[in-house]
């Protein structure tokens, strides 16, 4: 018999993982109606640094836990009737909410020690968007996005506007030491020490962070993307943007065409890696033009963007998406990405690491 920590793990992570299912599908698991659209949704939290052999089994079964919460949550807003848009919001509040993530609660301190938010949602029917950057107050920014779409006559806003207009939305505002974590916390005085040469960085104690340490080089960010019963493709991200960051840094998550895009006539995409790449190659908007112009599939049209046009600028980082026939795909050049999906059949699928 097969006693290794390996099988402990997968045993652990079945309970756990089946508990949560139970309680999300309940027993509302049909099939949308013959008359409607299929349905589909995927969500990631992140692609980089994440090796099984850095990740303890105990914090591998709670990504695999809130990725699954999160996938469910959309799906059953999906199979209940909800608009895309609806779905997405569902799915990304969750991991926004979560420690575990690079959004919201969990986000990364930027090199003065605070929390920066950025945001964006963008819906495939009449190619309408908004977004969000360097929030400092804001619990989620993914629905003060999603306040812009509908309620702004604007695409982006930012910083303390942006804290306005959410004020007068209806918006409670919270402290900045909401976001943080101790081991965010950690990971800038790290940082900080390397880069001035300290040869002594600060000391680990915590068991808990000891087990994050492979989470340091992490290319965090949460995303989904959906399609509802009427075809409406929506897509959303939301992220702490980089550890260390200066000089109000904002990264491609609230980039509409960047980090985010929805077409109902191709595709919606959700990216997530470093930045500033992602910016200059336009990735989300590049997979979506590439299936409408070359008539090519959606893990066709991510793999060249993702596989070769950013291996040769030397970028990392990955793409969920969903097409307009409902099919779902992943692609990342990183060693291993954050992803769940639940397909048009309803099979669901949770995966880390790039072996998974």
């Amino acid at each position: 018999m097969d006693t290794s920590p390996r099988l402990a793990l997968s045993l652990f992570q079945l309970l756990l993982l089946a508990l949560v299912v139970c309680v999300a599908l309940g027993t509302s698991h049909d099939l949308v109606a013959a008359d409607k659209h299929p349905v589909a949704i995927v969500v990631h939290g992140g692609a980089g640094t994440i090796r099984r052999e850095l990740m303890s089994p105990e914090i591998e079964a709670e990504y695999r836990v809130i990725l699954t919460k999160a996938i469910m949550a959309g799906h059953n807003v999906l199979i209940a009737g909800g608009s895309s848009r609806d779905a997405i919001i569902s799915a990304i509040t969750l991991m926004e909410d979560s420690p575990l993530f690079n959004a919201g609660h969990g986000a990364v301190f930027n090199h003065e020690g605070n929390i920066e938010l950025d945001a964006s949602i963008m819906e495939g029917r009449a190619l309408n968007a908004g977004a969000v950057a360097a929030l400092t107050r804001i619990k989620s920014p993914i629905r003060l996005a999603n306040s812009v779409l509908d309620n702004s006559p604007h695409v982006m806003l930012v910083g303390p506007g942006a804290e306005v207009f959410a004020q007068q939305q209806g918006f409670d505002l919270v402290s900045n030491d909401y976001f943080k974590t101790d081991r965010r916390r950690l990971q800038l005085e790290r940082i900080i020490a390397q880069e001035q040469s300290v040869t002594l960085l600060p000391e680990i104690s915590d068991p808990l962070l000891l087990t994050y340490q492979f989470d340091e080089k992490k290319l965090g960010t949460v995303g989904a993307v959906a399609i509802d019963q009427n075809g409406d493709i929506a897509a959303g991200t939301s992220t702490g943007g980089m550890t260390n960051k200066r000089f109000g840094r904002v990264g491609d998550a609230p980039i509409i065409g960047a980090g985010t895009y929805a077409d109902n006539e191709s595709c919606g995409i959700s990216a997530t890696g470093h930045g500033e790449y992602f910016i200059r190659a336009a990735v989300a908007h590049d997979i979506c033009a590439r299936m409408a112009y070359k008539g090519i599939p959606l893990q066709q049209a991510q793999d060249e963007v993702v596989q070769e046009k950013l291996v040769k600028m030397d970028a990392s980082g990955g793409v969920v998406g969903v097409d307009k026939d409902a099919n779902v795909a992943f692609s990342f050049n990183s060693l291993g990405m954050y992803r769940a999906s639940i397909n048009k059949q309803g099979e669901l699928v949770v995966k880390i690491f790039k072996e998974d």
